[in-house]
């Protein structure tokens, strides 16, 4: 369940029927409270991918509310977070948490120990990969049932945007170095065995270099699967 997508926040609830999860946690503590019913503790654990304020802003509130928050040692220092609930996660070393096996891995991101994480639910065999603010994934996952990933513009609304003014040229390398691109996304997707793939969910698409629409019937023609927007 999409709680928040976009610059100005992240956070999404994902459950395999035994352990709901919050995976990224960057909008207030009262909007996620909202969202989950303030049923905050039923939560197995929320994980955060790095340590900009628009995926970590709540990590704090969480745990002081009694949630575990598992995320990188980068992230941690960067936020300056500490308490018993936090817990590092380090690239390929597997954990669990519920239901769940948790495969955290790095990604290339302008943020300290960005991660992005596999999740692979021992209640129904499902595996869900969950990765944003990455330009590139350089590892092959198979099995997978479930994707959620950052697609953060085209190449082709970038250039309408430059033109056009609502982004400086001197902001497009930023973002080639630090976010999902289309053309990215659909290289990964077919670096990837896709044989068991049943859904997918496009994350943190930018306002202004993004065309929803493209992008989704791009993805769907590639895949042959259902794609959500969020």
């Amino acid at each position: 369940m999409p709680i928040a997508s976009g610059s100005s926040g992240n956070a999404y609830r994902v459950t395999d029927g035994e352990t709901p999860l919050l995976l990224d946690a960057g909008i207030p503590i009262r909007a996620i409270q909202i969202a989950l019913d303030f049923r905050l503790r039923a939560l197995g654990g929320c994980f955060i991918t790095h340590c900009h304020g628009d995926h970590s802003k709540a990590a704090r509130d969480l745990m002081r509310l009694g949630v575990d928050v598992y995320t990188g040692r980068g992230t941690i220092e960067a936020c300056g977070l500490q308490g018993h609930r936090l817990h590092i996660t380090t690239p390929l070393e597997q954990l669990q948490v519920g239901s769940w096996d948790v495969l955290p891995f790095d990604v290339q991101h302008d943020a300290p120990d960005s991660q992005g994480f596999l999740f692979t639910s021992r209640a129904t065999g499902e595996k869900l990969l969950y990765f944003t603010d990455t330009y590139f994934i350089k590892y092959r996952f198979s099995g997978l049932t479930h994707i959620m990933a950052e697609c953060n513009y085209s190449m082709e609304a970038l250039r309408r945007s430059v033109a056009a003014g609502y982004i400086s040229p001197a902001m497009a390398p930023r973002l080639f170095r630090s976010h999902m691109s289309l053309e990215h996304l659909k290289d990964m997707l077919n670096a990837n065995d896709l044989s068991n793939l049943q859904q997918i969910f496009l994350l943190h698409l930018s306002d202004n270099n993004s065309d929803e629409q493209q992008i989704k019937t791009e993805i769907e023609r590639l895949t042959g699967v259902e794609v959500y927007v969020c």
